[in-house]
């Protein structure tokens, strides 16, 4: 193994990164407070955690230009989730399991190990026998520079299992015994296949933890395992799966035989832009998951990954959410905490009847902004409810709140020339006295939280500045907005 060549690698990135950062930081479509990449393609989130009093996101990463190639390990730091300072890159592809142009270093993630933070990660390659993915190691003593395991690969695909269908480890820790889980594809059946360690570099296969029998599609990206209350929540990323990107489900996990028993299967997000989620815990016992606001091309509402590229990047964050489990144990997603300190030019109304005259709305410039509202439902005779952001010359996103359909949809065919499509969902109005409503809008993107933050929609949308209007009406009778509350939000990116 080359340590010497991941270095040079490292410092080949970081020279373009600095040359090309100034520019790609002035694009029009640049977020202001969800987490980018300096320059170039980011996707999923990886070893994610809080390591010696700071946040740490790593992140799937093409440092050289705005589409998916070559894949890297960028890394930042923060001690709020909200404003980050860049790190150098954690990893490059250096050695015979991970140095190829459509390979490289893949998803996993991170836990401390007798006081250093150690890597998991897939290794892809392609040596003239088709794509191959192993787990590998790469550690730190300082949690900024690190090397990778002279040992490597630490696994390779079970038999049975397809050598290039084999990803994504999340790691843990219980009763001093570590813990992986991974995706992998047997016999065209999605798997997530566990493993276990004494010492973070010796892994031995336990059993298959849980499995698709059809329903669930044919691989799981970016498996995630953790305890919630006194259940655990099992997390993916489906491929062949239809529309679904990001899925959950809930129930009891044993760990003497290391089979996971589901009775609960939720959505975290309905939109086209949320994939891939990987959690974590903070410092004060909350789960917090971060998600790829993207798509991939092979997902049947895909178009493309937007016009970002011309300005030599492409892909963020959607906002960190904390998971909470309700009483029936389905799960909630709350945009953390820490977004509130960004708030700026608060406004609020207690009180207005919506009709089919279209009413004005304000929160902060238009298109960096938050709302939260409620519907009264008892006094809403409406068939429908339409509020209508990002508009302007033509231009609009529309969220539909279809009453008599029970239906929330989410319109981007109009958004800004480049965007399509409408994402959908189930409505939960039944014997419910009120819909909780609650946006978050930036530059490329709008995440939408309704019914107690469990009906999500995230989206990206590429509007300009002068869609920076807010409309809302009604159809067939009134609706009834109570506690209508909005901010701007401060610039996050100097």
């Amino acid at each position: 193994m080359s340590k010497e060549l991941m270095q040079e690698n490292i410092a080949k990135a970081q020279k373009e990164i600095e040359k090309k950062k100034d520019i790609v930081k002035k694009g029009r479509m640049r977020q202001h407070y969800h987490f980018m990449a300096q320059t170039g393609w980011l996707n999923d989130p990886n070893g994610l955690i809080y390591y010696k009093g700071k946040y740490h996101f790593f992140f799937q990463y093409n440092p050289y230009y705005g589409f998916w190639d070559y894949m890297h390990w960028g890394h930042a730091v923060s001690e709020d989730m909200v404003h980050w300072e860049y790190l150098p890159l954690a990893l490059a592809p250096s050695e015979r399991y991970d140095d190829h142009m459509r390979g490289g270093c893949f998803s996993g993630s991170a836990i401390e190990h007798e006081g250093k933070l150690f890597l998991m990660f897939t290794g892809t390659t392609h040596n003239g026998k088709g794509y191959e993915q192993t787990q590998c190691i790469a550690y730190s003593e300082d949690g900024v520079h690190f090397e990778k395991y002279e040992g490597n690969p630490v696994l390779t695909a079970p038999e049975g299992v397809a050598k290039d269908q084999f990803r994504d480890p999340k790691v843990w820790k219980h009763e001093g015994t570590y813990y992986m889980v991974c995706g992998g594809s047997r016999d065209g059946r999605a798997q997530a296949l566990l493993y276990q360690s004494e010492d973070m570099l010796h892994w031995s296969f336990f059993n298959v933890m849980a499995e698709s029998r059809g329903e669930w599609g044919h691989m799981w990206e970016c498996t995630d395992f953790y305890p919630l209350g006194d259940k655990y929540v099992l997390m993916f990323s489906p491929m062949g799966s239809g529309e679904h990107t990001s899925v959950y489900l809930v129930g009891d996990f044993d760990y003497e035989t290391g089979r996971f028993y589901s009775h609960i299967s939720g959505e975290i997000d309905w939109g086209f832009d949320y994939y891939a989620p990987q959690s974590f815990l903070a410092p004060d016992g909350r789960r917090i998951i971060v998600g790829w606001a993207n798509e991939w091309e092979w997902m049947p509402l895909w178009k493309d990954w937007g016009p970002t590229y011309r300005e030599g990047w492409c892909g963020f964050f959607n906002i960190p959410r904390e998971v909470r489990m309700t009483e029936d144990g389905s799960l909630q997603f709350l945009p953390v905490a820490e977004l509130n300190a960004i708030r700026m030019n608060p406004k609020q109304e207690a009180y207005f009847c919506v009709t089919e005259e279209e009413k004005e709305l304000t929160a902060g410039d238009g298109v960096c902004f938050e709302m939260k509202f409620k519907v009264d439902l008892e006094q809403t005779d409406a068939d429908r409810m339409e509020l209508i952001l990002r508009c302007g010359e033509g231009k609009k996103t529309v969220c539909l709140f279809d009453f008599k359909r029970a239906e929330l949809c989410v319109d981007r065919n109009e958004s800004d020339g480049w965007s399509r499509g409408v994402s959908r969902s189930v409505m939960y109005l039944k014997g419910k006295k009120e819909l909780d409503v609650h946006i978050l809008s930036d530059q490329s993107s709008l995440e939408i939280f309704t019914d107690r933050y469990q009906n999500n929609h995230s989206n990206n949308i590429f509007a300009a500045d002068v869609q920076n209007q807010m409309k809302i009406r009604a159809y067939g009778g009134k609706a009834i907005i109570r506690e209508y509350e909005a901010w701007g939000l401060k610039e996050c990116f100097s």
